[in-house]
């Protein structure tokens, strides 16, 4: 068994070596992006042409054409690499615990971390644990923790709503009033009377009866940092004595807790609390897959067999092949560990040891593969703390095996993918080439030019009129000058008699006080000329409206929105997408927004050449 001070730092080692390539996988997704969208042009091609052509040469190859299964299989691609890259992003190797409720996950959690059941319930009765929440080991630390909850949309979409999907209760709420005012519909008829929806139902009226003693919570600014005496009240449904006051859980999200391990130089690890399966929580099952496949590197399924006699159940089994489900890329005989809780004669449960090995020494019969099966007493620190010695040991000497693996199983679903868009491109381009000289393209042509050579001459002959017009005396700007000119004798900002004898007393001399008055003067004057803005925008303005009737008129772009004047320039460069071709700017958009957002200003204008006039 390597030394703590060795495997922490091979683990540290390992961490540093995954970050390139999580850079690495970001670049690939967003290149897969890129090729999805590029996919979808093509698709409205396609589209486009079976809506014209009257050529069964072209209608049938272009029916064959599977584009867009391939943009969904490129989507599933994306978030298959974005699990991989949370993979390699970690700056910690995550260990999650699994198990049905009342197994002694709990417990072991607590022998690893050092924790009590005040931060990570456990206890003999109902459910306790909550939330899923995350354990962090660092050197030196005071315990406390971290709550990230639930917004409002999170809460109605990710737990409320798959209980009315579930039990077919019809439209779910919308919004937490709604949720609260509105009575829960009733089971219907087909399921009312069995048990299982029962409970279920049971649960969606938990969350509803109790929400004004968590609804404060939900859209709290995430993450909340909490002491170690709070955390218990954030991750439990009950209090240590088995007293179910506790509903914060309800609007939480995920719970992340920093302590000391007691085990020396276990690195940089972290534990995964997941509630306890077995309870008829809907959803529980779907937040499970997502926490195996993103953020653990391995798992310890904890199973705590019965003194007076057990076997693997079917329940068994199907949590077992939950898990495998959750991360197919890698089996999960090579990064999931079995622990079989111990428990002696001053237990509760009683001496299970004997049936701890009968269950070890079945499981192959139930197809159950792990890379080892340990019997282990889990509220004995010294039994667990050599189980998580072992698994930490595996990790740092089969880690990047296993990062390989995964990533060589993506990299070939990426090469299988690839060949298949090859495939359909190559077909495309033969197809939609020959649809291209179909019947309507010629005609798509003819209609180009024209359209371009009157858009061209209706700009080109607007150009022309505006040089005509440019030593023109613009009648209404003219009206603005005059009235910041009369404006300026009203108001000329000269300093009066007694205000210059003191200036001068100040500054020592006329002409000193001469130059202070000037700039003041000067200054004040200027903002007199501000009124120019006015005038100088209504003159663009018509210019602007002169652009965009051309292009209404000359172009045919008026059926695109009803918006005249300056403003249809803006309007239809919204109307642009930012990106016409992949990872290019659209140069169209960019030209409709330069005209739609250039001004004129007196500072930019005029100002300086009335400056220069006064200084000379």
């Amino acid at each position: 068994m390597a030394t703590g001070i060795n495997r922490a730092g091979r683990i540290r080692q390992i961490i540093e070596q995954r970050r390139p390539l999580a850079k690495a996988i970001a670049a690939v997704a967003q290149n897969l992006r890129n090729l999805e969208a590029a996919l979808e042009q093509v698709e409205e091609q396609r589209l486009h042409l079976l809506s014209r052509s009257d050529d069964p040469a072209v209608i049938g190859p272009l029916r064959e054409l599977e584009l867009l299964g391939l943009q969904r299989e490129i989507a599933t691609e994306v978030v298959a690499l974005g699990k991989l890259k949370s993979r390699f992003d970690r700056d910690v190797l995550q260990i999650g615990v699994i198990g049905r409720a009342r197994q002694g996950k709990s417990r072991l959690l607590q022998s690893l971390s050092g924790l009590t059941p005040a931060e990570i319930p456990d206890g003999d009765r109902q459910h306790c644990t909550g939330v899923r929440s995350t354990i962090h080991h660092y050197e030196g630390i005071q315990t406390h923790g971290q709550v990230w909850f639930h917004t409002e949309r999170s809460f109605l979409e990710e737990i409320i709503a798959p209980y009315y999907e579930k039990l077919r209760l019809g439209m779910r709420p919308v919004s937490l009033r709604e949720f609260a005012s509105q009575p829960l519909p009733t089971l219907p008829e087909s399921l009312a009377g069995y048990a299982e929806p029962g409970a279920m139902y049971q649960h969606l009226k938990r969350y509803r009866d109790n929400l004004e003693k968590y609804r404060h919570l939900l859209g709290t600014t995430s993450p909340l940092p909490i002491t170690q005496e709070q955390i218990r009240e954030y991750v439990a449904q009950d209090t240590a004595d088995g007293q179910r006051v506790f509903f914060n859980y309800l609007a939480v999200r995920e719970v992340k807790i920093a302590c000391q391990f007691p085990q020396q130089g276990v690195g940089q690890i972290a534990l995964v609390d997941m509630p306890g399966l077995g309870d008829t929580g809907i959803g529980d099952e779907e937040r499970l897959v997502k926490t195996l496949g993103q953020e653990v590197d391995a798992a310890i399924f904890v199973r705590m067999p019965k003194a007076s006699g057990d076997y693997w159940a079917d329940v068994d089994v199907r949590l077992y092949d939950i898990a495998r489900d959750a991360l197919t890329e890698l089996p999960l005989e090579r990064w999931s560990f079995l622990g079989l809780n111990r428990t002696d004669m001053t237990s509760r449960n009683g001496d299970n040891f004997h049936n701890c090995q009968d269950l070890a020494d079945s499981l192959s019969e139930k197809h159950l593969k792990f890379v080892t099966c340990k019997i282990v007493n889990c509220a004995s620190e010294a039994e667990t703390s050599h189980l998580l010695d072992s698994i930490l040991d595996y990790l740092a000497a089969n880690i990047t095996s296993l990062d390989r693996h995964y990533a060589q199983s993506r990299q070939d679903s990426l090469g299988q993918l690839g060949d298949r868009v090859r495939i359909e491109l190559e077909k495309a381009e033969k197809i939609l080439g020959i649809g291209s000289r179909g019947g309507w393209f010629p005609l798509f042509e003819q209609l180009f030019e024209q359209l371009w050579d009157d858009l061209t001459n209706g700009l080109e002959s607007l150009l022309k009129r505006l040089r005509e017009q440019r030593d023109d005396r613009d009648g209404e700007f003219e009206q603005q000058v005059e009235a910041a000119l009369q404006t300026c004798q009203n108001d000329p900002g000269i300093p009066s008699q007694g205000a210059i004898e003191t200036r001068r007393n100040r500054v020592g001399g006329y002409p000193n006080a001469y130059y202070d008055c000037l700039n003041e003067v000067r200054a004040h004057l200027s903002q007199h000329f501000l009124l120019l803005d006015k005038g100088l925008k209504q003159g663009l303005d018509r210019v602007k409206t002169q652009v965009a009737e051309v292009l209404i008129e000359r172009g045919r772009l008026g059926g695109l929105t009803e918006v005249r004047g300056a403003r249809f320039l803006a309007e239809i460069a919204e109307r642009i997408p930012e990106s016409l071709i992949p990872n290019q700017e659209s140069r169209l958009r960019l030209g409709f927004e330069i005209l739609s957002t250039f001004e004129l200003s007196y500072r930019g204008t005029i100002q300086h050449r009335i400056r220069d006039r006064w200084m000379t």
